[in-house]
């Protein structure tokens, strides 16, 4: 399970791969995006904490470093949603660390469906851990089960300065450039939000919209 300090709160893992995942998080992210995801990372491990949960650290680490390295230009793609950006920059970071496929793939999915609402909490912990890190550190979801000590300590170390403008200025800026991939996910309506004039596809004219026919 997780190290943590002598007043309980979680530690990042002291291990060569969790270095090289901060230093890439620290070498291309801003300070915001790099304290946004150490938080991730600390509050998901108190959770997988408190709920007895069976996970690796080094896994859970690495998802919350490149959770939302899609949003940096560095990564970003043309047309792919921002988390499966993020989600193939941390294969190719595992792949050449010799990481076995399937824990590969656990990172994979942990950051392709972070802010994927409902499905996240029924996969493996690691998966569960990020999203549910995500959801707290971003809009509060689990802030009254959270031990106060403990979170005034993460806080403390990784602040939220201008967290809630700044976040999401910096979340939309890193696909405002695509808003088509937002399609079906809670960033639609982020480009709704600040796009002029775009609004994302409704199910009901895309069903309507099929070349398909009904039958007599």
């Amino acid at each position: 399970m997780t190290t943590r300090n002598l007043t309980g709160a979680p530690l990042i893992p002291d291990s060569f791969l969790a270095k090289e995942a901060t230093d890439v998080l620290r070498e291309n992210s801003t300070d915001l995006l790099f304290n946004h995801s150490i938080r991730v990372y600390l509050f998901a491990a108190e959770q997988g904490h408190q709920r007895k949960l069976r996970f690796d650290p080094e896994l859970l680490y690495v998802a919350a470093a490149f959770h939302d390295l899609g949003l940096i230009k560095k990564f970003s793609s043309p047309d792919e949603r921002f988390e499966i950006d993020g989600a193939n920059a941390a294969r190719q970071f595992l792949s050449t660390h010799n990481i076995p496929e399937d824990q590969v793939q656990t990172v994979w999915e942990a950051i392709a469906l972070h802010t994927t609402p409902g499905i996240p909490k029924y996969m493996r912990p690691e998966v569960a851990l990020l999203n549910s890190g995500v959801l707290l550190d971003v809009i509060g979801v689990g802030f009254d089960q959270f031990p106060a000590d403990a979170l005034q300590e993460i806080i403390a170390r990784y602040p939220r300065t201008n967290f809630k403008n700044g976040f999401i200025q910096e979340y939309f800026a890193g696909f405002a450039h695509k808003p088509a991939t937002t399609y079906g996910t809670v960033n639609a309506a982020v480009c709704e939000r600040f796009i002029p004039g775009f609004k994302s596809p409704n199910a009901c004219d895309l069903i309507a919209a099929s070349p398909l026919p009904d039958s007599p």
